[in-house]
């Protein structure tokens, strides 16, 4: 069955390139066809490639700043200062300038003041700071791949603490360190005494309810930690002497304070793999990132020395045409815009696909030799398109 294209022409000022689009067939139910300047796009980068680009590179810039800044604490921490608990830490830090260490690591047992905290869930059980956690545990619908998906809030959290030191393991050393702000350092993994889960009791209404809201809840999870007397511990910190009492509190100089369950060396390890994950973070981040830059400059190479290779075919073409206006005593002025660039005395009639060009009539590209290639670009010709000019 053979269908009649209606399509409206606009030549550019070339009168090579064809801007058109396909109005419909009043006869017919023939699709739009839609053309651009010589069938090929704009060189400029899609949006799907400059958000890729932008979302990639930022997030490069993040996780480079987060690595950072972890491997200078690791840098510091492996840096750090290693004091025991013993008889001369006094005297040591007398002697230090400010009677103070700006960056030291200690390691003892959790020893409290004067009160501690007891366990509301546990027979004998006591420590020095007690953090209390409901957490609301609900199914929510996603509307984007059609799967509930579990998700949990905290509804409640509360954290008591009580001053405690950090003393020797030999239970004969007498001397201590009272730690200060323990809620400020980092790594201040409690140890969970106590967790239980209280499952929501729903009704038919109340399921129903929750499909048509999208959002179905399960239960409330309740936990305790705690951290325990007796409990090995590593601090790391500014050591200072204040009134004849030794201090561990956050350190200046934007340092990281710590305090962890883990012993010196298996703290450092942790901070170590940390540092690793942000490197192969920012390697993939950073390779997604120059992979679409460079893809994004060879697109616009290619689209520019398309340009500049059209371009000379067109000149050249130009040219030629000229000569063969001067050979048949034919200005210029008198051939219409619209003429065909092989006669010159006919309309144009027909899109050469896939290069796009409208150049000639169609008794021109009927007399055009096997491999027909166009005129113009000298491209092949794999289908032609008739015009009908309005």
């Amino acid at each position: 069955m053979a269908f009649i294209y209606f399509i409206k022409v606009q030549l550019t000022h070339d009168h090579n390139f064809i801007e058109c689009h396909l109005t419909p067939n009043p006869g017919g139910d023939t699709p739009a066809l839609v053309f651009s300047k010589n069938m090929d796009s704009s060189g400029k980068p899609s949006t799907a490639q400059v958000l890729l680009l932008t979302t990639s590179s930022a997030l490069t810039a993040v996780f480079y700043s987060v690595y950072r800044r972890r491997t200078t604490t690791v840098a510091r921490l492996k840096g750090a200062k290693r004091v025991s608990i013993d008889q001369d830490l006094k005297n040591i830090l007398t002697a230090a300038p400010g009677k103070c260490v700006p960056y030291a690591v200690i390691e003892g047992v959790v020893r409290s003041v004067k009160e501690t905290l007891n366990s509301q869930f546990v027979d004998n059980c006591k420590g020095v700071i007690e953090r209390l956690t409901l957490k609301e545990k609900k199914m929510v619908w996603n509307r984007t791949t059609h799967l509930w998906n579990e998700s949990e809030k905290v509804i409640h959290q509360r954290t008591n603490t009580v001053p405690f030191d950090l003393a020797s393991h030999d239970m004969a050393m007498a001397a201590t360190i009272r730690v200060i702000r323990p809620l400020d350092s980092s790594e201040l993994d409690l140890e969970t005494t106590y967790e239980n889960f209280h499952p929501t009791v729903q009704s038919l209404t109340n399921v129903i309810g929750h499909f048509i809201s999208g959002e179905r809840p399960k239960g409330i999870h309740e936990t305790e930690e705690m951290l325990r007397l007796g409990e090995s511990v590593t601090g790391v910190g500014e050591l200072v002497l204040d009134n004849n009492l030794v201090k561990l509190q956050p350190p200046k100089q934007g340092l990281r304070y710590f305090l962890s369950r883990l012993d010196y060396d298996s703290l450092v390890e942790k901070q170590q793999s940390s540092v690793r994950v942000w490197r192969v973070l920012t390697a993939v981040f950073g390779v997604v990132a120059s992979t679409t830059l460079l893809f994004i400059l060879w697109k616009q190479w290619v689209y520019h020395r398309q340009r500049r290779k059209e371009k000379n075919v067109l000149e050249e073409f130009k040219e030629h045409q000229r000569k063969r206006m001067r050979e048949l005593n034919v200005e210029e002025t008198s051939v219409s815009p619209s003429a065909c660039t092989v006669c010159l005395s006919r309309e144009r009639s027909c899109v050469f696909l896939e290069c796009g060009h409208v150049c000639a009539c169609d008794q021109c590209y009927q007399a055009i030799s096997e491999p027909k290639k166009c005129p113009i670009c000298r491209a092949p010709i794999e289908r032609v398109v008739p015009l009908y000019n309005s």
